[in-house]
């Protein structure tokens, strides 16, 4: 049975793959946020929606903005969990780890299906985007 970790953050997602706890990981994938680098007044920003109150006329925002960093990062996350319901959909992999800080694993649980979520057999509030194999491997072997 093949089992993927995906260690991810804002800036990048890496997916390795596993047939095993005592096998090595193999990375397999490797997705670049670049947009997440950028300064947030160089990042677009929509502003909030406008609309009339239904009495007097006056004009007022719909909805309170959100941080253009945070749009940037939402955006990544689908992106990531695009991929893996693809993979899963393909069947890649039977199991899936994921590794991310703990704000950017909430973004990534909120875009996963059921399906991807079942798949989930464990994560890790952790961020090791920058580490080998070998040391993601030493952190996730609780999880395999």
């Amino acid at each position: 049975m093949k089992i993927w970790v995906v260690a991810a953050s804002a800036v990048r997602a890496r997916v390795f793959e596993t047939s095993g706890r005592h096998e090595p990981l193999v990375e397999v994938s490797d997705l670049v946020n670049p947009e997440q680098r950028l300064p947030r007044q160089e990042l677009k920003s929509d502003k909030a929606a406008r609309a009339f109150d239904k009495r007097g006329g006056h004009r007022h925002a719909t909805q309170t903005p959100v941080d253009p960093k945070e749009q940037v990062a939402i955006r990544f996350a689908k992106e990531v969990v695009d991929k893996l319901e693809a993979d899963l959909h393909r069947k890649r992999f039977a199991a899936l780890c994921v590794v991310a800080p703990p704000h950017f694993l909430g973004l990534l649980r909120e875009q996963m299906s059921n399906a991807l979520a079942r798949a989930v057999r464990g994560d890790l509030a952790k961020d090791l985007t920058l580490e080998d194999a070998a040391s993601v491997q030493t952190h996730v072997a609780h999880l395999l």
